[in-house]
């Protein structure tokens, strides 16, 4: 059996800030039923400590960047956790990244520095009677792992996993001497980055793989347009890169089984679903009609092309459709929704905030899910909203035009269509794409089949994490 040790800042059910805590909690589910053992490091927030409680102590660590450390083992929802507690870097307020003043913690570089030495500590053998084949390090946070693991001996494989190339974490040369790596990994060969220290840039250089979450972003990161100054790297590097598309957590997001939402349905029954259209108006105080309801979900940014929906709201709601969004993120954006949502009471409803629980009930209960991202990655919303019958409007960029099928003719007449597609990532191709929606919603047996065929879309982790099984094996040689 191979055995991996995932590397990540945060992991659902204990700390969620985006997508990467549903992989990291996902995928090692998946992967357990088809031979990979997986054991998870994340750090030891105060919140999971609190969650967790008394837990066995694996191994300590005597000075971690700057204090004494211990690894902690626990299981969580079948997750076989160590979780790094070194209170010196992770016992304080805010959340994992940002303190209370909305600011970076300024010692992130340490903290998470920390992380992936310690990653590295038990990939060698620090845990007794435990030492990965594999040691899969997830996003910036964890970059710098396959660095200290490159130059030892007889050490275990490493893959490093892009959930979004954007986040590079980029900080000052002057921590460099702080890292505890050899001088000579100071330059273009090392983690030098334009005169700073890029630990995903690094981890890019030093991994045995590299993967990212779908095969068309995999292809955008390697252009210019799309490489975020990494490109040249990632080119160098293409015979190392794989795309992998996410999937979900199929027993988390499953109408026939949500205990969030007002009605529970499956595809044999999926009248039930105006139950939950019913519910959703009332949440949100929207007038009670069958007009098309069009959701978001999502950090309120321009990478998500929320700017663009906030130009088009007016447009929107003159058409007849009526809007739900829930998210937070740029102040200005939050602003204009909610200036927006004032001008058309019953109309639109906005809830700023992040909220895992109403986000099972708009998926339930809205006929559509708009995802006009500018890039992304994979994408996790449109997945959950397949699964819920729950059509995505979504830009062609990245893992959006690679899950989604959009209802074009020759798709309608294969039966395989599960939503729409736009490009360019502009107001007006949106509101197209609104369009498109609301004339098939305008045939009720149409809309009905591409609901139909949108639930029966495998959003689940099995083929996925069968691709990871196979690039873990095919990094460690075969055992008898």
């Amino acid at each position: 059996m191979t055995s991996v040790l995932s590397v990540a800042s945060e992991v659902f059910p204990l700390v969620k800030t985006g997508g990467l805590a549903d992989v990291a909690g996902a995928l090692p589910l998946a992967l357990g039923t088809i031979g990979v053992a997986v054991r998870t490091l994340m750090p030891a927030y105060p919140s999971v400590l609190a969650d967790l409680g008394e837990n066995a102590i694996l191994t300590e660590i005597d000075d971690l960047f700057g204090g004494p450390a211990r690894i902690l083992g626990a299981t969580v929802a079948g997750l076989d956790l160590l979780l790094l507690d070194a209170p010196h870097l992770f016992d304080r307020p805010g959340g994992p990244y940002i303190g209370l003043n909305g600011y970076d913690h300024p010692d992130n570089w340490a903290r998470f520095a920390a992380l992936s030495k310690a990653a590295s500590l038990v990939g060698m053998g620090a845990i007794a009677g435990y030492r990965p084949d594999i040691v899969h390090a997830h996003d910036w946070q964890a970059a710098l792992a396959p660095v200290y693991l490159e130059r030892q001996p007889s050490r275990p494989r490493t893959v490093l996993t892009i959930h979004n190339l954007a986040f590079q974490g980029a900080f000052p040369h002057t921590v460099f001497p702080d890292l505890g790596l050899p001088a000579d990994a100071w330059g273009v060969d090392g983690v030098e980055y334009y005169g700073s220290v890029g630990f995903l840039k690094g981890g890019l250089r030093a991994a045995d793989a590299i993967t990212t979450v779908s095969p068309n972003y995999a292809a955008e990161i390697l252009t210019a347009a799309g490489g975020m100054g990494l490109d040249g790297l990632l080119r160098g590097r293409a015979d190392r890169l794989t795309g992998i598309v996410n999937g979900i957590d199929i027993e988390t997001w499953d109408p026939a089984n949500d205990p969030h939402i007002a009605a529970t349905f499956t595809r044999g029954d999926i009248f039930r679903r105006q139950i939950n259209k019913r519910a959703l108006e009332a949440e949100f105080a929207l007038e009670e009609d069958d007009t098309l309801i069009l959701a978001v979900v999502s950090r309120l940014t321009w990478q998500k092309g929320l700017d663009l929906l906030a130009e088009a709201c007016d447009d929107i709601v003159a058409s007849g459709c009526r809007l739900v969004i829930v998210g937070s993120g740029d102040r200005m954006l939050e602003g204009s929704f909610l200036g927006a949502a004032a001008r058309h009471a019953g109309r639109m409803g906005v809830r700023i905030g992040y909220d895992e629980i109403l986000s099972h009930r708009v998926q339930a209960g809205a006929d559509a899910l708009l995802v006009p991202s500018r890039f992304e990655p994979c994408g996790l919303t449109q997945l959950y909203a397949l699964r819920y019958g729950c059509l995505p409007v979504v830009s062609r960029v990245g893992g959006l035009a690679d899950t989604v099928i959009d209802a074009n003719f020759a798709a309608q007449a294969a039966g395989v269509a599960t939503g729409f597609i736009f490009a360019p990532v502009t107001r007006e191709a949106l509101l197209d794409g609104i369009a498109r929606l609301a004339r098939l919603y305008a045939d009720p047996p149409l809309w009905r089949d591409l609901q139909l065929t949108a639930m029966s879309s495998d959003v689940s982790w099995t083929g996925s994490a069968r691709r990871y099984a196979d690039l873990y094996r095919s990094l460690v040689p075969e055992r008898p």
